[in-house]
């Protein structure tokens, strides 16, 4: 027995520009449009959704959570709106829990999560004192930490940031290299200043280094401190050692948090080297205040090539470590 159609009119308040929500040559709607089976027929500030009464329901959800979207200031965008219908047809968030979740306003520009494991990724760091992200490349693991970690700063909730990362490239050649530690570590560490660089600006952070509210060093700088009152970013976390991983996680000391991050399919360690990523979920998950978050390709927020690039090497090598049936 065929189901009934429903019409849903929606009113769009006057002061939101329907150029913004429709975008320029409606290239917003035909987003919407190709996502769903509903007829959208939009009229002045109205906008009449026919279709199946699940279907139209989901729909009219998705354009009020685009007008809250801009109500807060988020400019609407083909990947924006994309995600947001991602969000609406999985059903577990709506876009302006996750989308207008804004961590930190740069330049003008709100930093926030862009997918659902991005936002429990982002909740995990607010709720636990240690927290792990485990993913590919592109899934924001240090973009988010470091803009969580500056907002801190920003809120006085902690009087510093660390960040760090081991230079296993390097390796016992670092102290051969020419030049200052910080002349010798750069390029190992220049993910990290990059994000930096973006949400505190060219002026402020050389300013924050020198007064020490802001540190960048390799992890093997790390042994023999208690790091009291900080927001502590362990990136690339994959190329530490146990005996390193260890060696971090007992630095942590009153007031700070700690966010340790790594992609375990890319471990640049010398063979036969375990990784201390790999180990750490394995001996901490049954404490309280540590949190762990596995981030897949659908939490890449690069070019959409770079998700399916992801997701092919996975099952790549889920292929390979099959047992030949």
């Amino acid at each position: 027995m065929a189901r009934a159609n429903i019409q849903v009119k929606i009113l769009v308040p006057g002061d939101q520009s329907m150029v913004a929500l429709l975008g320029q040559r409606d290239e917003l709607l035909k987003l919407v449009e190709a996502a769903f089976d509903s007829e959208i027929v939009v009229r002045g500030n109205e906008i009449t959704i026919s279709g199946p009464e699940a279907e139209v329901e989901r729909v009219g959800l998705l354009f009020e959570e685009l007008v809250a979207l801009l109500e807060r200031g988020h400019q609407l965008t083909a990947s924006s709106v994309g995600r947001s219908i991602e969000l609406i047809k999985g059903e577990e968030a709506t876009p302006t829990e996750v989308l207008g979740d804004v961590l930190l306003t740069s330049r003008g520009k709100g930093i926030s999560p862009k997918t659902l494991g991005q936002k429990r990724y982002v909740d995990a760091m607010r709720r636990a004192t240690l927290t792990f992200a485990i993913g590919p490349a592109g899934t924001g693991k240090t973009y988010l930490a470091v803009a969580t970690a500056v907002g801190a700063l920003r809120e006085k909730q902690v009087s510093r940031l660390i960040l760090t990362r081991p230079a296993v490239e390097a390796g016992e050649r670092l102290g051969f290299l020419p030049g200052t530690l910080y002349e010798k570590i750069d390029p190992y560490m220049k993910p990290l200043y990059d994000a930096l660089f973006e949400m505190t600006g060219a002026d402020t952070l050389p300013r924050l280094m020198e007064h020490g509210a802001v540190e960048v060093a390799p992890i093997a700088y790390m042994r023999g401190r208690t790091l009291n009152d900080s927001f502590i970013i362990l990136d690339e976390a994959q190329n530490t050692t146990p005996e390193q991983m260890k060696m971090f996680l007992t630095r942590l000391g009153f007031g700070s948090k700690a966010v340790v991050n790594g992609d375990v399919t890319q471990i640049d360690l010398p063979n036969g080297q375990q990784s201390g990523l790999v180990v750490v979920e394995e001996v901490l998950q049954d404490l309280d205040g540590i949190e762990f978050c596995h981030l897949g390709a659908r939490d890449v927020v690069r070019h959409k090539i770079v998700q399916e690039i992801v997701e092919a090497y996975r099952l790549h090598d889920e292929r390979r470590t099959q047992p030949n049936g």
